[in-house]
C-alpha cells in the first residue's frame, strides 16, 4: 500500500497525459491520506471520449457515507476484492477508473528491523500513473460536493523489489504476506484503463518488472 507521493507540476501533468492546457487547478506536491491531490478520469461531461483532470480527496468517499470525514480508511484499494468490496464496488462495476499522477511515491522497508523510507521513481524519467478509481459525493445536508479517488494495490509477494517493503508479519511465512505495490498504468494503455470495459482494464491490473523502477533509501538531512 501507499501512503504518501509526490505529485508533478500541472503542466507536467498536461503535457505528459495531454489534458489540454492552462487548467486552473492546484495541489500540494506531497500528498498524504485525505490531502487534495490531482487524478485524471474520462470526462464526464464530454460527448466523446476525453481526458480531464480534476482534485479530489485521496480517499475515496463512498456513496453510502453519512460524512466526507471517514473513520475508516480508502486511500488504497486491493484490486483483488474491488468487486466485492462495498466502498469500492459500485465505482468499479461503473467504470469510475482514473489515473493518479505522481513523480514518485514512498514504502517503508524494515529489513534492517526498523523503517527506512524508500523512494520510488521510474528509470526512464517519465511520471508514474498509478491505476485508482474516484467518486462524486454529494453532502445531503449543504449540497456540497467532494470529489475523491483511491489508489488500487495488488499482491507482490513474489515481486523482487515491492516485497522487500512494508514490515513483514512474524504470524504469516516469507511467501504469504500480502505485501502489496501500486499498479503503474503505461501511457500506451491509459485509453484502456479509462474507457475500456471492465474485462480490458482487468487486464492491465498487473505488476511492473522490476527494471522499470528507480528505487533506493530517502537519505534523511544531518
Amino acid at each position: 500500500m501507499c501512503n504518501r507521493y509526490e505529485t508533478p507540476e500541472v503542466w507536467e501533468v498536461e503535457r505528459f497525459w495531454h489534458i489540454g492546457r492552462h487548467n486552473q487547478l492546484s495541489w500540494p506536491r506531497q500528498v498524504f491520506p485525505r490531502a487534495p491531490g490531482p487524478f485524471i478520469r474520462r470526462a464526464r461531461d464530454a460527448s466523446g471520449y476525453e481526458r480531464e483532470l480534476v482534485v479530489g480527496q485521496w480517499a475515496l468517499i463512498p456513496w453510502f457515507a453519512k460524512t466526507a470525514k471517514l473513520t475508516f480508511s480508502t486511500n488504497n484499494a486491493r484490486a483483488e476484492e474491488l468487486a466485492a468490496k462495498a466502498t469500492f464496488k459500485d465505482p468499479w462495476k461503473r467504470g469510475q477508473r482514473c489515473i493518479i499522477p505522481a513523480a514518485s511515491f514512498d514504502e517503508p522497508n524494515w529489513e534492517s528491523g526498523k523503517n527506512q523510507w524508500w523512494q520510488f521513481r521510474r528509470a526512464d524519467g517519465d511520471p508514474w500513473g498509478p491505476a485508482g478509481l474516484w467518486s462524486t459525493w454529494t453532502d445531503k445536508a449543504t449540497g456540497e460536493v467532494h470529489e475523491s479517488y483511491t489508489m488500487l494495490t495488488l499482491n507482490a509477494d513474489h515481486h523482487p523489489l515491492m516485497n522487500r517493503m512494508h514490515k513483514p508479519d512474524p504470524k504469516l511465512p516469507p511467501d504469504q504476506q500480502d505485501k502489496r505495490s501500486v499498479i503503474p498504468i503505461e501511457l500506451g494503455d491509459v485509453d484502456q484503463w479509462l474507457a475500456g470495459t471492465i474485462e480490458e482494464a482487468q487486464q492491465l491490473l498487473k505488476l511492473t518488472p522490476v527494471e522499470v523502477f528507480d528505487a533506493g533509501p530517502i537519505m534523511e538531512p544531518g
